[in-house]
């Protein structure tokens, strides 16, 4: 069976590198997925396929990148200044 497909640039060119990764030619490698895809062997996700050190780096990247929220950093919030308004609040 031949098929003609008509692709963006960009994405042709993703192909072309994923192709050149794997040390395939464009045709073999559009082959190999779909192959893979009809089978029911398509890429699977991080959480299927992932070590235990994997998802320890994964975890310890998402905490060191996390952004700090204002509400929880020390100086945007204190017991004193939590108490102050409950005080201010009863007189």
């Amino acid at each position: 069976m031949t098929v003609t497909l008509e692709l963006t640039p960009e994405v042709e060119e993703r192909i072309k590198q994923k192709a050149a990764e794997k040390g395939l030619t464009v045709e073999a490698f559009i082959e190999t997925v779909i192959d893979a895809d009809v089978n029911g062997q398509s890429e699977k996700s991080f959480q299927e396929t992932a070590t235990v050190d994997e998802w320890e780096k994964a975890l310890e990247d998402f905490i060191r990148n996390f952004p700090e929220h204002p509400v929880l950093s020390d100086e945007a919030i204190s017991r004193e200044s939590i108490y102050r308004e409950r005080e201010d609040a009863q007189l």
